[in-house]
């Protein structure tokens, strides 16, 4: 029998856990194989919230969607300082 005066703690893990650069990475090819412009799908994606504006070609639209769009535009901004702000100080 249980005791049910303490609270249980129950953590999951994920064993496969993607990052977001990583889905980023295999949307950007996706779409730059299907012939769409990546910022301009990817920036569709992240203003509407509309799935649809990235391709199901390789899995990419599920991709997308395992990540919360405000992780998007963080990796984004955070990719974007490291490579064109950061010597600028």
């Amino acid at each position: 029998m249980q005791n049910l005066e303490n609270t249980q703690y129950f953590k999951l893990t994920k064993d496969n856990e993607v990052s977001t650069k990583e889905i980023l990475r295999v949307v950007y090819d996706a779409l730059v194989e299907k012939g769409y412009s990546p910022s301009n799908q990817i920036v569709g994606y992240i203003m509407s919230g509309d799935p649809t504006f990235i391709t199901s070609h390789k899995g990419a639209r599920s991709l997308i969607m395992k990540v919360e769009r405000d992780e998007i535009v963080e990796e984004l901004l955070r990719s974007y300082i490291l490579s064109e702000l950061k010597d600028h100080d």
